[in-house]
């Protein structure tokens, strides 16, 4: 057998095992061995395959082929590729692609991907799935398109039920999503999956990809977080943000889906027999090794959540020598019950911080978790799969979240290590107390002199003055972000007393924000009220930007159909003038911006049905002169 025929074998092997969720290889290796074979044989008929053949008398055919993604590892061929367009971008999660067919509302068919033209009925399972919505409101014809993935609690608590139903022990968080459909007996089980929606096919008046989103969580569907971007700044700091994700998310991701956001580049671009040309899945790529765990480590966060982080046997990978990796929580060091001693395999997917993979041998030694906080010995409660510390005073948890509002706020001058000296000498206890420190206390630290206490004390001073956004950003909000944060004081959300008063339906109105996430920051951001009037006390005053009167100030707007500028020059004008744009049309919608007041726009509709005022681009050019 030549390397093609090989490399063929193997690739076909492995992709029925993948789909079968018994997968036997990592990702990255799967696709070294596409790539090779691409460079040997560009036509071969293996690298045009979409999914996996499917069995059995569950068959069932798609009405619209379901494709594969165009993939690259390299970010100039991104770039490259977006043309200088407006793309959207959300996570590309590892589970199993899902299509979900709706007739009069009602859901009454599940299926697979399959080979892309078949898929294999899955609608009894899809029944368990709660985010699975099993009606909703629209009397056509859709066809929805998602991914079935588990969450990383989901996979503890489902880990847990299989062996109390004395079933094997998953060992993969990664293949578990197909090992539970493909399962002929206890469906129950796929009660622990979620389903995340990121495609509709159905005659609609949609001119965007980002609307198409709006529509799907507007029907009741969970959607990923999204980013539009308008310039390559954002699509950096979307691809830095899912390298800390790869490690540290509640889900896996193997990557970026980036979409032309503009739906009639969709059309004219079309798709090969393999994949649609108006979509890229960016990748990083990996190498994985095999090490020895020396020793598990246990950190505090800023929340008091206990991380731990494996010293292993310095490695090399992807260019770097590698001796800690994180273990990410709890519930992973309990589900493999690592401890020193354990041979691991770990990754590192091009810069991405070092993860664990999987147990090649486990050691003799005794599995133990900790039962009191490391930085304040008080013990420490489990919820669900983390350990947390709930004492207020933890010298960690108190460091943490100071030093985290020291960078974000730029009070360049005060160290680590300085901030240690402050608290172990009880002269900082909470965040304010940077602001009520004098240069004498500061003095009496070691090598402190008044040259040094002056700099300290003038850029502490100095910090009060800062932009509202940069302030949000350095509360710690949990899913608060700076580009988050920018998001919610554009949306009209730009004093302290609107921050305030932001509810999840609010947030949830604000372009990036589903319901989880929206969820998480409300809760957070209620948890740091009293932090916040605390700083404002202290005398913080926040830049704002000077917004002129216009007929528009303070109105919600919403756009439809297609415009004669960039959709985010329009947007940028009107909050120039004050204005907030939203979404969707609700009876709190002021203005409705279309340049065609005849289309069949669902937007329009409603905005005709509530007695809105509908203006178009020279008229708002208008209004803001």
């Amino acid at each position: 057998m030549n390397r093609v025929e090989e490399l063929e074998a193997l690739i076909e092997k492995h992709k029925i095992l993948y789909y079968q969720g018994k997968a036997e290889i990592e990702d990255h290796v799967y696709d070294s061995l596409e790539d090779e074979l691409r460079e040997l044989k560009p036509n071969s008929s293996i690298l045009q395959a979409v999914g996996s053949v499917t069995t059995g008398n569950a068959k069932v055919k798609h009405d619209h082929k379901m494709l594969s993604l165009n993939k690259t590892y390299k970010y100039d061929d991104l770039v490259a590729w977006s043309e200088n367009r407006t793309i959207i971008s959300m996570y590309k999660i590892d589970g199993m692609s899902c299509s979900l067919i709706y007739e009069k509302g009602q859901l009454v068919m599940a299926k697979t991907r399959g080979d892309g033209t078949f898929g294999e009925n899955i609608t009894a399972k899809a029944q368990w799935l709660s985010s699975i919505p099993k009606a909703i409101d629209l009397k056509e014809r859709i066809e929805v398109r998602g991914e079935i993935y588990c969450e990383e609690a989901s996979f503890f608590h489902l880990s847990d039920e299989m062996v109390s139903l004395g079933l094997d022990k998953p060992t993969s968080q990664r293949n578990i999503v197909a090992g539970i459909i493909s399962r002929k007996d206890h469906v129950e089980l796929s009660r622990h999956l979620s389903f995340t929606a990121f495609e509709s096919i159905y005659e609609n008046n949609i001119n965007t990809e980002h609307e198409k989103m709006l529509a799907l969580k507007k029907l009741g569907f969970n959607i990923l977080d999204y980013v539009v971007h308008k310039s390559e700044s954002t699509i950096k700091e979307t691809i830095e943000d899912a390298k800390v994700f790869m490690a540290e998310g509640d889900y896996l991701i193997d990557g970026i889906v980036f979409s032309f956001d503009d739906l009639k580049w969709h059309r004219e671009m079309g798709e090969t027999a393999h994949h649609p040309r108006y979509k890229m899945a960016f990748k990083f790529q990996g190498e994985s090794k095999e090490t020895k765990i020396n020793e598990i480590a246990w950190g505090v966060s800023r929340n008091g959540i206990l991380t731990p982080v494996a010293n292993v046997e310095p490695v090399e990978l992807s260019g770097a020598t590698i001796s800690r990796v994180t273990l990410h929580n709890y519930g992973l060091v309990r589900q493999y019950e690592l401890k020193k001693g354990d041979t691991i395999e770990i990754i590192r997917s091009g810069e991405v911080i070092p993860k664990f993979l999987s147990v090649v041998t486990s050691a003799e030694n005794q599995f133990q978790v900790p039962e009191n906080c490391p930085s304040c010995d008080e013990s420490v409660t489990v919820e669900d799969i983390r350990l947390v510390c709930k004492n207020e005073t933890c010298p960690a948890i108190i460091k943490e979240s100071i030093l985290n509002f020291i960078q974000k706020i730029g009070i360049d001058d005060l160290s680590s290590k300085r901030l240690d000296e402050l608290i172990n000498s009880k002269l900082i206890t909470k965040i304010s107390d940077l602001y009520t420190i004098n240069e004498e206390q500061l003095m009496s630290l070691d090598k402190v002199q008044q040259k040094l206490a002056d700099k300290l004390i003038s850029s502490i001073n100095k910090s009060k003055n800062v932009e509202l956004v940069n302030f949000l950003a350095a509360l710690g909000i949990s899913g608060g972000a700076y580009n988050k944060c920018e998001k919610v004081i554009f949306a009209g959300y730009n004093t302290l007393e609107k921050i305030k008063s932001l509810t999840v339906e609010k947030l949830e109105q604000i372009d990036g924000f589903a319901n989880k996430s929206a969820t998480e920051f409300i809760t957070s951001l209620n948890s740091k009220l009293d932090l916040i009037e605390q700083l404002e006390e202290v005398g913080f005053v926040f830049e704002e930007v000077e917004r002129k009167q216009t007929e528009i100030s303070n109105k919600k707007i919403c756009i439809t159909g297609s415009l004669s500028e960039k959709r985010s020059v329009i947007e940028a004008s009107i909050r120039d003038g004050g204005g907030v744009v939203v979404s969707s049309v609700s009876k709190n919608t002021d203005f409705l911006l279309t340049n065609d007041k005849t289309t069949n726009s669902s937007k329009l509709k409603k905005a005709l049905e509530l007695n809105l005022t509908i203006i178009n681009e020279e008229e708002l050019k208008k209004i803001l002169n």
